[in-house]
């Protein structure tokens, strides 16, 4: 999916397309997107002590079940706090009470950490719109995963969370982008060649 010429432009275009076909798709379909997703990250996730995670806007695969379903892992859950300015993802753990945030979104209602918490998580579950072969993920185009994941442990196991068909071969990529290990889709958990999570 990659072509000669600017990465930041071929990746606006990509997005465009990809978030069109998200707003597209039946609700039943995601509802049985949103069952799986939580199925397999409950099961794979087992044992973890600490996990970085987000809470799925409508459109993303997950949404009405994550992060509810991280409470049978027994972990601690992080989740993302957007600043009122700025790009640094702030966290907060995860109680089950959320408030509305910048950009609509949701986040956790309880005293905000800074941004090298996620430095404490063993898995960093991060959005995505595409994902290739390669691990390299593509986001919204915001940077603000792009600048929390250097704070992420060196051994955190980072996983992106897509649709099934939005595993592809290749992305444009970037000197900043930092690849994933695993993919999780409502088909299940795809570890990826050349990782090691």
């Amino acid at each position: 999916m990659t072509g000669p010429g600017d990465p930041v432009a071929a990746k606006a275009a990509l997005r465009a397309r990809l978030l069109a076909r998200r707003i597209g798709r039946p609700e039943a379909e995601r509802a049985a997107a949103a069952a799986a997703v939580a199925a397999v990250l409950v099961r794979r996730l087992a044992g973890a002590g600490t996990v970085a995670a987000f809470v799925p806007d409508p459109t993303e695969p997950g949404h009405g079940r994550l992060p509810a379903a991280y409470a049978e892992l027994g972990a601690r859950v992080l989740l993302p706090v957007i600043p009122a300015q700025g790009r640094e993802l702030g966290w907060a753990e995860h109680t089950g009470r959320f408030v509305p945030g910048r950009f609509g979104l949701l986040q956790p209602d309880g005293p905000w950490l800074d941004t090298t918490a996620i430095g404490t998580a063993d898995v960093v579950i991060v959005p995505a719109l595409a994902v290739d072969r390669a691990g390299i993920r593509l986001g919204r185009g915001g940077g603000y995963y792009d600048r929390a994941l250097p704070h992420a442990r060196p051994d955190a196991v980072l996983v992106a969370l897509v649709f099934d068909d939005e595993v592809v071969d290749e992305l444009p990529a970037e000197a900043h982008d930092r690849p994933v290990d695993a993919i999780v889709t409502p088909s299940g958990w795809r570890e990826l060649p050349g990782r090691s999570p």
